[in-house]
């Protein structure tokens, strides 16, 4: 695992020990990056159930503004801290040892990009999805995007202003990018 490019480009990520946490794999997040190239500068960004923190750290390696990484494994909050000063990243980055979903209970801040990758069969996507695209709850800024990694075959609910812009399918895995519209 490693970043792919920007300031920290190249740089290998430590791994979280055990196979509680699967993270996402170089190609699926390659093609991510591909498609959020021109998304990401000067972004703050949530890396909700962060793992080791590569989404986020990419983000902060392409020149995101700010990125919050939330998990509740103190392990893994360990491995993104140690991650982030491994790449010289963490002056940008906050790292929040706790359950996601109660971290989005409370939030008081809204993010640009928002990277949704919780345990598959946990039925944590659609419930993180639910709460950041509830009426009224403005974690994600107009024009925001959501990614949203889950199995492929699985479809996401999508109530408005959000719309799917893209789902791109890497074999048994799918990603889907929504869109929040803005205020027109």
């Amino acid at each position: 695992m490693r970043v792919i490019t920007g300031s920290a480009g190249g740089r290998r990520l430590l791994e979280l020990e055990g196979l509680e946490t699967r993270p996402t794999t170089d190609r699926v997040k390659e093609g991510v990056f591909s498609a959020l190239q021109f998304d990401i500068e000067g972004r703050r960004v949530l890396d909700l159930f962060a793992g080791t923190g590569q989404m986020g750290i990419e983000c902060l390696s392409r020149g995101a503004a700010f990125a919050v990484f939330v998990d509740r494994r103190r392990d893994a909050c360990e491995v993104v801290k140690k991650n982030l000063a491994l790449t010289k990243l963490q002056d940008r980055a906050r790292v929040v040892s706790g359950d996601s979903l109660a971290f989005l209970a409370g939030a008081r801040e809204s993010f640009d990009l928002i990277f949704l990758d919780p345990p598959y069969a946990s039925g944590l996507l659609e419930e993180a999805l639910g709460r950041v695209t509830a009426p009224g709850f403005d974690i994600l800024n107009p024009y925001g995007i959501i990614v949203a990694e889950h199995p492929a075959g699985k479809t996401l609910p999508v109530p408005p202003p959000y719309c799917v812009r893209k789902t791109y399918r890497y074999g048994k895995i799918a990603v889907t990018l929504l869109r929040r519209e803005g205020n027109e």
